[in-house]
């Protein structure tokens, strides 16, 4: 067994990142990824700030490699073992070293739920155990793709939403936009996942009592912003325009404990009608609870995860995807490359790569603020 290869290039010159890249990957060329059988699968992501050079550099890298099929998509940053480059021009490849008969790509589609026959007849066949996946947050019906390629595969997804400023890149074959794209794997690829929420809990669940549209009136038969103010507590409930930065709305997901959750913005806060507002849709008898996000608790949630992943290891790690949340980063943890030390600190040397996201999926949702690893063993 053997690592996955990958590549890093944050020259200021964009057209030098396709040779560096090139050259970071130029020993797998002969290798048996140019066999018929194994084939190979590469992974690429780009800031968005060299986006309009994604097709160039990925034409570069077939030639380089004889790897055909690519997978991948744009962000503000991305992640290279311990280092990071976060809105200048960067990118980042992976080759996984994996037989073409245990993965099917999933070419870019905005039908939720569809599948090309092919890859329909291989998903009937294989039964894949997981998927890597990147979609259009720009799509109004991205989360119902996901939830149904999720449900049509039975696959364990993990990913992210494209982020960029410019065009909404993914890469799965060839560069398009407006859907969901990536690739699947069978179960004869072990694979572990892990999601990091770098947030902590403000008091108990609630429950919504009244409420409409993303407004909520009352919490557990009370007003909301009383339930609000007892659960942040009194130093941040002084000052409630602090609070709303501070403190989100996280959902509880059904059938799990408090530690998986979707984490949604606090909109607005009403003190003269006591309602709040909320980043989601919300239904009355939803169940809710409040949490902050900061730098301590970012770090220890990351690393809880990192170590239960170790722990869940079949064996050996070969490779890993970190995809994380935009508004994590230098901003939540103070410079470009301290997240991503943790991880290839808490990975013990296995090689990784990964992008800034607008969205981070795990399993068949849609969750903000966090950090999600997939490592292929």
């Amino acid at each position: 067994m053997s690592y996955f290869q990958i590549a890093f290039s944050n020259s200021d010159d964009p057209a030098a990142i396709s040779s560096e890249l090139c050259d970071g990957l130029s020993a797998t060329k002969g290798s048996p990824l140019n066999s018929v059988e194994h084939g190979g699968l590469g992974v690429l992501y780009a800031t968005d700030v060299v986006g309009d050079q994604l097709q160039n550099i990925v034409a570069s890298l077939k030639l380089a490699t004889g790897v055909d099929i690519w997978i991948g998509t744009l962000g503000v940053g991305v992640v290279a073992n311990e280092r990071a480059a976060f809105d200048r021009p960067a990118a980042v490849a992976m080759i996984l070293d994996i037989p073409s008969s245990d993965y099917r790509m999933l070419p870019i589609s905005p039908i939720p739920g569809s599948l090309p026959e092919d890859v329909q007849q291989w998903v009937e066949t294989v039964r894949p155990s997981s998927g890597l996946v990147h979609a259009d947050p720009s799509s109004p019906t991205i989360a119902t793709m996901i939830e149904g390629i999720a449900e049509r595969t039975g696959a364990y997804l993990v990913g992210g939403l494209t982020c960029s400023r410019g065009p909404q890149h993914q890469l799965a074959g060839d560069v398009g936009s407006g859907g969901l794209s990536g690739a699947l794997f069978s179960p004869d690829i072990a694979v572990t996942a892990g999601l990091s929420q770098g947030c902590s809990p403000l008091g108990p669940t609630r429950q919504i009592t009244a409420g409409e549209s993303n407004i909520v009136y009352e919490l557990d038969g009370r007003p909301a912003i009383d339930v609000f103010k007892e659960d942040i507590g009194e130093m941040l409930a002084r000052d409630l325009q602090r609070a709303a930065g501070y403190v989100h709305v996280a959902f509880p997901v059904s059938g799990a404990d408090t530690a998986d959750y979707m984490v949604r913005d606090l909109m607005g806060i009403d003190p003269e009608s006591g309602w709040l507002g909320v980043g989601s849709e919300i239904t009355v008898g939803d169940r809710i609870m409040f949490v902050r996000r900061d730098p301590v608790s970012a770090q220890k949630d990351l690393g809880r995860m990192l170590r239960d992943v170790k722990k869940r290891l079949p064996g050996p790690a070969r490779g890993a995807i970190y995809i994380s949340c935009v508004a994590r980063g230098p901003s939540m943890f103070g410079d470009e490359e301290t997240e991503a030390e943790i991880v290839s600190d808490g990975l013990g040397g296995t090689p990784v790569i990964g992008f800034y996201a607008s969205g981070e999926i795990c399993h068949d949702r849609i969750y903000g603020y966090t950090g999600v690893l997939l490592v292929f063993g």
